[in-house]
Protein backbone atom coordinates (compact mmCIF):
# COMPACT_ATOMS: atom_id res chain seq x y z
CA UNK A 1 0.00 0.00 0.00
CA UNK A 2 0.95 3.51 -1.15
CA UNK A 3 -0.01 6.63 1.19
CA UNK A 4 0.15 10.07 -0.15
CA UNK A 5 -0.01 12.97 2.29
CA UNK A 6 -0.53 16.98 1.31
CA UNK A 7 0.61 19.57 3.91
CA UNK A 8 0.01 23.49 3.87
CA UNK A 9 0.65 25.97 6.44
CA UNK A 10 0.37 29.97 6.01
CA UNK A 11 0.19 32.65 7.93
CA UNK A 12 -2.02 36.14 7.85
CA UNK A 13 1.21 38.40 8.24
CA UNK A 14 4.95 36.48 9.10
CA UNK A 15 4.19 36.43 11.95
CA UNK A 16 0.53 36.65 12.50
CA UNK A 17 -2.45 34.02 12.85
CA UNK A 18 -1.35 30.99 11.22
CA UNK A 19 -2.86 27.71 10.12
CA UNK A 20 -1.74 24.29 9.30
CA UNK A 21 -3.34 21.55 7.73
CA UNK A 22 -2.77 17.82 6.48
CA UNK A 23 -4.29 15.10 4.34
CA UNK A 24 -3.55 11.10 4.20
CA UNK A 25 -4.25 9.58 1.71
CA UNK A 26 -4.57 5.87 0.75
CA UNK A 27 -3.84 5.21 -2.65
CA UNK A 28 -5.87 2.54 -4.34
CA UNK A 29 -4.40 0.45 -7.96
CA UNK A 30 -6.04 0.69 -10.61
CA UNK A 31 -8.53 -2.87 -10.74
CA UNK A 32 -9.64 -3.89 -13.79
CA UNK A 33 -11.77 -0.76 -16.28
CA UNK A 34 -13.22 0.49 -12.93
CA UNK A 35 -11.96 4.22 -12.95
CA UNK A 36 -13.21 4.61 -9.14
CA UNK A 37 -11.18 1.64 -7.83
CA UNK A 38 -7.90 3.95 -8.66
CA UNK A 39 -8.93 7.17 -7.13
CA UNK A 40 -7.24 8.01 -3.36
CA UNK A 41 -9.45 7.41 -0.71
CA UNK A 42 -8.69 10.08 2.59
CA UNK A 43 -7.77 8.56 5.65
CA UNK A 44 -7.80 11.74 7.53
CA UNK A 45 -8.13 15.04 7.12
CA UNK A 46 -7.02 17.78 9.37
CA UNK A 47 -6.28 21.48 9.95
CA UNK A 48 -5.32 23.41 13.44
CA UNK A 49 -3.83 26.52 13.97
CA UNK A 50 -1.80 29.50 16.48
CA UNK A 51 -2.47 33.13 17.26
CA UNK A 52 0.62 34.39 16.78
CA UNK A 53 3.43 31.97 14.79
CA UNK A 54 4.98 32.12 10.92
CA UNK A 55 4.43 30.62 7.96
CA UNK A 56 7.31 28.13 8.07
CA UNK A 57 6.38 27.21 11.61
CA UNK A 58 3.11 26.07 10.52
CA UNK A 59 4.11 24.58 7.32
CA UNK A 60 6.58 22.32 9.30
CA UNK A 61 3.84 21.46 12.00
CA UNK A 62 1.45 20.20 8.98
CA UNK A 63 4.03 18.03 7.94
CA UNK A 64 4.51 16.82 11.91
CA UNK A 65 0.81 16.33 12.53
CA UNK A 66 0.57 14.42 9.81
CA UNK A 67 3.12 11.74 10.49
CA UNK A 68 2.21 11.71 13.99
CA UNK A 69 -1.50 11.36 12.75
CA UNK A 70 0.39 8.38 10.20
CA UNK A 71 1.48 6.81 13.23
CA UNK A 72 -1.35 6.46 15.21
CA UNK A 73 -2.92 4.95 12.19
CA UNK A 74 -1.06 1.65 13.25
CA UNK A 75 -0.44 1.05 9.11
CA UNK A 76 2.52 -0.17 7.31
CA UNK A 77 2.62 1.35 3.88
CA UNK A 78 5.50 0.55 1.79
CA UNK A 79 5.91 3.55 0.37
CA UNK A 80 4.71 7.28 2.17
CA UNK A 81 4.89 10.41 -0.18
CA UNK A 82 4.86 13.56 1.54
CA UNK A 83 3.80 16.55 -0.77
CA UNK A 84 4.16 19.95 0.46
CA UNK A 85 4.45 23.73 -1.08
CA UNK A 86 7.38 24.45 0.92
CA UNK A 87 10.67 24.28 -0.31
CA UNK A 88 11.80 24.91 3.37
CA UNK A 89 10.09 21.69 4.88
CA UNK A 90 11.20 19.61 1.71
CA UNK A 91 14.82 20.62 1.42
CA UNK A 92 15.01 20.44 5.24
CA UNK A 93 14.25 16.83 5.41
CA UNK A 94 16.10 16.04 2.42
CA UNK A 95 19.20 18.10 2.75
CA UNK A 96 19.59 20.34 5.70
CA UNK A 97 18.79 17.92 8.53
CA UNK A 98 21.85 15.65 8.40
CA UNK A 99 24.53 18.86 8.15
CA UNK A 100 22.13 19.97 11.03
CA UNK A 101 22.42 17.16 13.56
CA UNK A 102 26.48 17.11 12.41
CA UNK A 103 26.80 20.64 13.73
CA UNK A 104 24.73 20.28 17.27
CA UNK A 105 21.87 22.44 14.97
CA UNK A 106 23.70 25.37 14.08
CA UNK A 107 22.68 26.46 10.43
CA UNK A 108 25.17 27.89 7.41
CA UNK A 109 25.27 30.85 8.90
CA UNK A 110 26.44 29.79 12.46
CA UNK A 111 23.34 30.49 14.27
CA UNK A 112 21.00 28.31 15.89
CA UNK A 113 18.65 26.17 13.57
CA UNK A 114 15.01 28.13 13.90
CA UNK A 115 11.79 25.51 14.92
CA UNK A 116 14.39 23.26 15.97
CA UNK A 117 11.70 21.51 18.13
CA UNK A 118 9.88 20.98 15.50
CA UNK A 119 12.70 19.47 13.28
CA UNK A 120 13.62 17.47 15.99
CA UNK A 121 10.41 15.98 16.48
CA UNK A 122 10.28 14.94 12.27
CA UNK A 123 13.70 13.60 12.69
CA UNK A 124 12.25 11.20 15.03
CA UNK A 125 9.50 10.31 13.51
CA UNK A 126 10.56 10.17 9.74
CA UNK A 127 12.54 7.35 10.08
CA UNK A 128 10.01 4.72 11.36
CA UNK A 129 8.33 5.39 7.40
CA UNK A 130 9.57 4.82 3.76
CA UNK A 131 9.15 9.00 3.07
CA UNK A 132 9.59 10.64 0.14
CA UNK A 133 9.90 14.32 0.27
CA UNK A 134 8.12 16.16 -2.58
CA UNK A 135 7.98 19.47 -3.44
CA UNK A 136 4.88 20.60 -5.52
CA UNK A 137 4.06 24.20 -6.74
CA UNK A 138 1.29 25.96 -4.63
CA UNK A 139 -1.84 27.80 -6.04
CA UNK A 140 -1.20 25.65 -9.24
CA UNK A 141 -4.16 23.36 -9.30
CA UNK A 142 -3.44 20.50 -7.73
CA UNK A 143 -6.04 19.26 -6.04
CA UNK A 144 -5.29 18.09 -2.37
CA UNK A 145 -2.76 20.95 -2.59
CA UNK A 146 -5.20 23.38 -3.03
CA UNK A 147 -7.71 21.86 -0.86
CA UNK A 148 -4.97 21.90 2.21
CA UNK A 149 -4.59 25.60 1.57
CA UNK A 150 -8.43 26.29 1.92
CA UNK A 151 -8.56 24.20 5.31
CA UNK A 152 -5.16 26.32 6.67
CA UNK A 153 -6.81 29.53 5.67
CA UNK A 154 -10.09 28.04 7.60
CA UNK A 155 -8.26 27.67 11.02
CA UNK A 156 -6.16 30.72 10.21
CA UNK A 157 -9.69 32.31 10.32
CA UNK A 158 -10.74 30.67 13.41
CA UNK A 159 -7.60 31.90 15.62
CA UNK A 160 -8.52 35.33 14.53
Amino acid sequence: MEVHIYTDGGCSGNPGPGGWAYIILRQRGARGASRKAAEPEILVEKCGGSRHTTNNRMELTAALSALEMLRKLNIAPKTVVVFTDSQYVQKGMTEWLPAWKEKNWINSDRQPVKNQDIWMKLDELAPLFPIQWNWVKGHDGNEFNERCDALTQKAIARVR
